[in-house]
């Protein structure tokens, strides 16, 4: 009797053992399996964003909103998509200036009794921290018509979505050099979402202009840093 209690007392402490140690495996697998939350430092702020900024999202309009803001009065809003070829993307980096990973944009056209009444690109481009999608319209000659944001991602700087900052947009075309202190106001604290909506206004103008423009013989061939630059006497003289 003594040795079966002993074998009892045996078995039962070491299957409390395994249990405890296959316990143990078990929640240390889940905890290594568990995602990190993502960190972000801002320099700015001298900190680490909260996971509130970082999951901050305001949504302003849809592409189909953004649309018919761009053509109010036109009879038809059509929807294409514009995919660049490596000589093509190539190209447009040359005219503007910097590289980007895309190489296609949805892109919607107002027509009246079959005329184009503008053109109007779709396209995400980095903020501070994150992506910020914006629509820009441009008209048939080849200038700004409208700069909409619709879809904020970051936690400060959402000041480029309101009117009384993007008119600023209104009226440039590719010759403009369209950059912060030369022909764009910026905005305190939310200067790298200014400039991440000049890049983009330049891009749809060089993007309208290759694609839309040039088949049509209005296009040119202006370079990011080019003489035909608007502006470009004022770069000379340092103004």
């Amino acid at each position: 009797m003594l040795t079966v209690f002993h074998s009892s007392i045996i078995q039962k402490f070491f299957f409390a053992t395994v249990m405890i140690l296959f316990s143990g495996v078990g929640m240390s697998s889940l905890q290594a399996a568990e995602p990190h939350p993502e960190k972000i430092w801002d320099h700015e702020l001298n900190r680490w964003l909260t996971p509130d900024e970082l999951g901050h999202m305001e949504i302003f309009f849809t592409e189909e909103e953004a649309a018919k803001v761009m053509f109010p009065d036109s009879e038809d809003i059509r929807r294409e998509l514009i995919t660049l070829t490596q000589e093509q993307k190539e190209l447009i980096e040359q005219r503007i200036g910097w590289k980007f990973p895309e190489t296609s944009f949805p892109v919607y056209l107002g027509e009246t009794q079959g005329k184009i009444d503008g053109y109007a690109i779709v396209q995400n481009t980095i903020g501070k921290h994150r992506p910020i999608t914006n629509m820009v319209g441009v008209d048939p000659q080849g200038e700004v018509m409208n700069f909409e944001v619709l879809v904020y991602r970051e936690a400060r700087g959402n000041e480029i979505a309101t009117k009384r900052f993007n008119y600023q947009y209104q009226g440039k075309d590719v010759r403009d050099p369209i950059r912060i202190n030369r022909d764009i106001i910026n905005i305190s604290g939310a200067t790298m979402s200014v400039r991440s909506a000049s890049a983009g206004v330049k891009r749809v103008l060089v993007l309208v202009d290759e694609f839309y423009l040039k088949p049509l013989g209005l296009g040119t061939n202006t370079l990011v840093a080019g003489s035909a630059e608007k502006g470009f006497l004022e770069s000379l003289l340092g103004f």
